[in-house]
């Protein structure tokens, strides 16, 4: 453990300066707060605005570089404007990823900064990410992957530094929750980020809400089964996702998985 921190910290001096791509989740919170340590006033965190994004998670990441007294740009971003994200193929990732590190890279050069990174770290290659190309592709560093840490290694750190992100549930784009295939649009979007954050407001730590038209699918934790079962929990969510647009409501039997939308892919690493 000790050994990947020394590495990450002695990655992070060779690179100067840095503008982090913060989301608001653990991994880019993690890196924020070690470049800040490292490079003092040399680095800058980058949030999209965007359709594609949580609101929780944009909020979340205005509040780590607050705490952590880092300048802190939010770039407005519209994914949206792209034929080809919209119409949701399976490397929507990659079509994502490259627009916005593409701006991302334009905004860190504003600020005479060289080195742009991402959080990406060592559990993410086990999992189909078309995006990575596009990171690989534009240069993105990735210091945590390249001082081999895993997620639980970044959670202990984050812990140890007294990160209020250390036990955050993973998160990711929007996007993920509408099958491949199926266009991407600004309703949809918003349905999923109202839907989801009525979940999180009634104490569901990890949650998704896969969006199948006018069709709900909640993914939890099993162990929440009974808790959102309850008449006036269960009752609340469905007037609350019928007054968003969601005419059923379905609670999926298998729990919350990550990445289950990609089973439907064949060139997925294998990840079913």
């Amino acid at each position: 453990m000790n050994a990947k921190k020394e590495a990450l910290i002695s990655i992070l001096k060779q690179s100067g300066s840095l503008a982090v791509a913060l989301s608001g989740g653990v991994d880019s919170s993690y890196l924020l707060a070690m470049a800040r340590y490292v490079l003092k006033n040399n680095v800058i965190a980058i949030t999209a605005d965007s359709p594609v994004q949580p609101s929780r998670e944009k909020n979340d990441a205005a509040e780590t570089a607050r705490q952590l007294g880092v300048k802190h740009i939010i770039l407005q971003s519209d994914e949206l404007k792209l034929p080809a994200f919209v119409s949701n193929p399976e490397n929507r990732c990659y079509i994502c990823k490259k627009y916005l590190f593409e701006n991302f890279i334009k905004e860190a050069s504003r600020h005479g900064i060289t080195t742009t990174a991402n959080g990406m770290n060592m559990d993410d290659l086990s999992d189909y990410r078309p995006g990575f190309a596009a990171i690989k592709e534009l240069g993105i560093a990735s210091p945590l992957l390249d001082a081999k840490l895993t997620k639980s290694d970044i959670r202990q750190f984050s812990k140890e530094m007294g990160l209020s992100t250390w036990d955050k549930p993973a998160m990711a784009c929007l996007a993920t929750r509408i099958p491949y295939g199926t266009p991407i649009t600004e309703k949809a979007l918003n349905m999923i980020d109202e839907a989801e954050n009525v979940l999180s407001d009634l104490g569901f730590k990890t949650c998704r809400v896969r969006h199948h038209g006018n069709v709900a699918r909640i993914e939890i934790n099993p162990d929440d089964y009974k808790k959102i079962i309850a008449g006036t929990v269960k009752n609340t969510i469905i007037n609350k996702f019928r007054e968003i647009g969601y005419s059923h409501i379905a609670l999926d039997l298998e729990g919350y998985v990550s990445g289950s939308m990609n089973r439907g892919i064949e060139s997925n690493m294998g990840h079913r």
